[in-house]
C-alpha cells in the first residue's frame, strides 16, 4: 500500500465521520475534500474543479431548475389534487394509492421537490379530514426515493453513476433501461408499507406551523369581470379547493345561505374567506376579486392605483404592470403599543394609503370551528389584537418604513409577483414532457434535453432567474463538485485498484451470488451514514473494478451500487427526504430502523438475485 492510498483512505475516512456526525454543512465539507486534495497533491487544480464543470453535475442543476419551474407553476400541486378524494378511503389504501403518486411523480422530478409538496398536502389533509400525518409521510418519503430509482433522471445519484460508467467503460445507463426493476423494487416496498403501516405512529401533529401552511382571514369583493360572476356559489373553486373556507357571503348588506349551493354569485358580493398564502397569491393572480374597499373611488385617485385591485388581470398599460411587478407583500406581527390594535382591515386601509394596501389578517388564536365564532359584522372579525399577523402589498422603497416602526416586526417578505396562470401550469408540465422525450427516445443525450428544457422554462417565462438563485440546494451542488475529485483521486492513487485486488482476493472462488449481495450489501450500510450520492461516487469505481477483474458483465455491479446507494431506508440519515421529515418530530429513529429495515433486507434480498441473474 503506497502512501498516496494511505493518503486517499484518511481522507475517506474523514469525510464519513463529517458526514455521520454533521460537523459541518455539506458545502463546507465539500471545500474541505477539495483543499485536503490539493494540499496532498493528489489532484491536479485542474482536476480539483472538474466537478464544477461536470456534465452529471450541470445535468442534475438542470433538473433542479426543471423541478422548481413546476413547483412555482403549481404543477405538482396540481398534479396530486386529486388527494382530496382519499378521504373517504381506508387508511391502508389512501397510504397505498399516495406511494403510487409520489413514486410516478418522482421518476421525472425531483424527490426532495415531491415530498415538500406532499407535506403541505398532507397537511391539509389532517385539517380537512383529519388524515394522520404519522401514516402518510414516511410512506411518502420512501416512494419518492423508490421512484426516483426507476428512471435515469430520476435522482442525482443515478446521473453520477451513468456519468461514472461512461467514464470506465465508455458506455452509458439508458433512460429506462432499469426502470422495470425499480417498479419491481417499488411495488415490493409498497406491500411491505401495507403490512406494517399499523406501527407507523397515528400523530394529528399540526405540521402548518413549520411548511408555511398558516391561514389568513380576508374580505373580497367579486369584479365584475371576475370569472365567478353568475356560477353558483357549489360549483365555484372556493368550494371544491381543500385549502379555501367561505365564512361568509354578504350581497347587499345581508348575509346569504352558504347551504344553498345552488346561489349564484353576483358582482359586488362580499366574500369572507379563510384560506392560505398560496391560493391568496392565486385568487390574487387570476382576476377573481378585488380587496373590499369602502372608499374605493377615493383610492383608485392615488398614486398607488394599480396595486389596489386585488388580482386584477386586465394590464392596459405598461407602467402600470411595472409597478405591480415591484410591489411586495410583507408579513408583520402587531406588538404591544401598535397604532393598528383594534382596527379592522376596511380602517387600515385609509390609516395606510399611500404607502400600502393590507390584504388580510393571520388571527394569533387557533379558530378551530370558524363557523361558530363568527361576529355580526365581516369589520370585526377581521379586527386586529396583539400577535395577530397582517399581510400588506407595499412597493420596495417603503419596507424600511415598516421595519423601523417600534411596534411592528416585520416576520417575512414575499414576493410581489403574479402568480402563474393555468396556462403557465400547463406550459411547464409540457416542457418537461418534451424533455423527457428527448432524453428517453435518445434524440438529445440527457444533458442536452435537460438545458433545453431550462431554456424553454426561461423563454416563456415560466420561470425567473431570480428565483431559480433563491431555490437551488446549493449545498448539493457544491457537494457533487467536492465529491467528484475525490473519486478522480482514487483512480489516481490507484486506491480503487488496490481495494478491487483485495477483494479479489477475498472473494476467489465465491459464486458471482455472493459478490453480488456483498457489494448491495455493503453500499447500502455505508449509504445509511454518507449521503447517496458521496456513496455512489466512492463504491461505483470499486463495483466497476471489481466486474473487470472478475471479467464479468460490469452492467449489473453498476445498478448493484446505483440501487444500493439510493435504498437507505433504516436510518433517516443518508436520504434528504428522510432528514426532511424526521426533523418534524412525528417519527422516531425506531420508525426507520424497524420499517425501514425490513424494506432494506427484502430489496437487498430481492435486489441480489435480480442482478446475479443477469450474469
Amino acid at each position: 500500500m503506497t502512501s498516496e492510498i494511505i493518503g486517499v483512505f484518511i481522507i475517506i475516512s474523514a469525510v464519513i465521520i463529517l458526514f455521520a456526525f454533521e460537523v459541518f454543512p455539506m458545502d463546507k465539507i465539500s471545500f474541505c475534500i477539495i483543499a485536503a486534495l490539493l494540499l496532498t497533491g493528489l489532484v491536479t487544480p485542474e482536476e480539483a474543479v472538474s466537478g464544477f464543470s461536470n456534465k452529471a453535475v450541470i445535468t442534475i442543476l438542470c433538473l433542479m431548475i426543471l423541478a422548481i419551474g413546476l413547483e412555482e407553476n403549481g404543477a405538482i400541486s396540481w398534479l396530486a389534487q386529486g388527494l382530496k378524494i382519499l378521504k373517504n378511503w381506508p387508511i391502508v389504501l389512501a397510504t397505498v394509492a399516495i406511494m403510487l403518486i409520489a413514486g410516478s411523480i418522482s421518476a421525472f422530478v425531483s424527490s426532495t421537490a415531491v415530498v415538500i409538496v406532499f407535506i403541505k398536502i398532507v397537511a391539509e389533509l389532517r385539517e380537512k379530514y383529519q388524515l394522520p400525518p404519522g401514516k402518510l409521510l414516511l410512506p411518502i418519503s420512501f416512494a419518492s426515493i423508490l421512484g426516483g430509482s426507476c428512471t435515469l433522471m430520476g435522482t442525482s445519484t443515478n446521473l453520477l453513476v451513468s456519468n461514472i460508467a461512461a467514464r470506465y467503460t465508455g458506455e452509458k445507463l439508458g433512460f429506462f433501461e432499469f426502470s422495470l426493476m425499480g417498479i419491481t423494487f417499488l411495488v415490493i416496498s409498497i406491500g411491505i408499507i401495507a403490512l406494517f403501516y399499523r406501527f407507523l405512529p397515528n400523530d394529528t401533529k399540526d405540521l402548518s406551523e413549520n411548511y408555511d401552511l398558516n391561514r389568513y382571514l380576508l374580505t373580497l369583493t367579486v369584479l365584475p369581470e371576475s370569472p365567478l360572476v353568475g356560477k353558483k356559489i357549489g360549483e365555484s373553486f372556493m368550494f371544491k379547493e381543500a385549502d379555501i373556507t367561505v365564512l361568509r357571503l354578504t350581497r347587499n348588506g345581508y348575509d346569504q345561505n352558504l347551504l344553498n349551493h345552488e346561489l349564484p354569485i353576483k358582482v359586488n358580493d362580499v366574500i369572507l374567506l379563510h384560506c392560505s398564502l398560496e391560493n391568496l397569491q392565486k385568487m390574487r393572480g387570476e382576476g377573481y376579486f378585488d380587496v373590499d374597499l369602502e372608499e374605493r373611488d377615493h383610492i383608485k385617485s392615488t398614486k398607488n392605483t394599480q396595486i389596489k385591485k386585488f388580482g386584477n388581470s386586465n394590464e392596459k398599460d405598461a407602467e402600470n404592470k411595472d409597478d405591480k411587478d415591484k410591489s411586495l407583500l410583507l408579513e408583520l406581527l402587531l406588538l404591544p403599543g401598535s397604532r393598528f390594535l383594534g382596527r379592522n382591515l376596511t380602517e387600515l386601509k385609509t390609516m395606510l394609503m399611500p404607502r400600502a394596501i393590507p390584504l388580510a389578517v393571520n388571527k394569533r388564536k387557533k379558530l378551530r370551528i370558524l363557523q361558530n365564532r363568527l361576529h355580526q359584522s365581516n369589520h370585526e372579525f377581521t379586527k386586529l389584537h396583539v400577535g395577530d399577523r397582517l399581510l400588506i402589498q407595499t412597493e420596495p422603497e417603503y419596507v424600511s418604513n415598516f421595519e423601523n416602526s417600534n411596534n411592528l416586526a416585520v416576520l417575512n417578505q414575499f414576493e410581489g409577483r403574479t402568480p402563474a396562470t393555468p396556462f403557465k401550469r400547463n406550459l411547464s408540465i409540457i416542457i418537461l414532457i418534451g424533455t423527457i422525450t428527448l432524453a428517453a427516445t435518445g434524440i438529445l443525450e440527457v444533458m442536452t434535453s435537460v438545458i433545453t428544457g431550462t431554456l424553454a422554462m426561461l423563454l416563456f417565462k415560466c420561470l425567473e432567474l431570480n428565483r431559480i438563485y433563491e431555490k437551488i440546494n446549493w449545498q448539493i451542488i457544491f457537494l457533487l463538485a467536492g465529491m467528484i475529485p475525490l473519486g478522480i483521486a482514487m483512480s489516481n492513487a490507484k486506491a480503487d485498484t488496490w481495494i478491487t485486488e483485495e477483494l479479489l482476493a477475498l472473494m476467489a472462488g465465491q459464486r458471482p451470488l455472493f459478490i453480488i449481495g456483498l457489494l448491495f450489501l455493503t453500499t447500502m450500510l455505508l449509504s445509511s451514514v454518507v449521503s447517496n450520492n458521496a456513496t455512489a461516487i466512492i463504491m461505483a469505481p470499486i463495483g466497476i473494478s471489481l466486474a473487470g477483474g472478475l471479467d464479468l458483465d460490469t452492467k449489473p455491479f453498476i445498478l448493484c451500487v446505483m440501487f444500493a446507494a439510493n435504498f437507505s431506508f433504516f436510518t433517516p440519515l443518508g436520504y434528504q427526504t428522510n432528514a426532511l421529515i424526521y426533523s418534524m418530530g412525528i417519527y422516531k429513529f425506531k420508525h426507520f430502523l424497524v420499517i425501514g429495515g425490513v424494506i432494506s433486507i427484502v430489496l437487498w434480498v430481492v435486489g441480489t438475485l435480480l442482478l446475479s441473474a443477469m450474469l
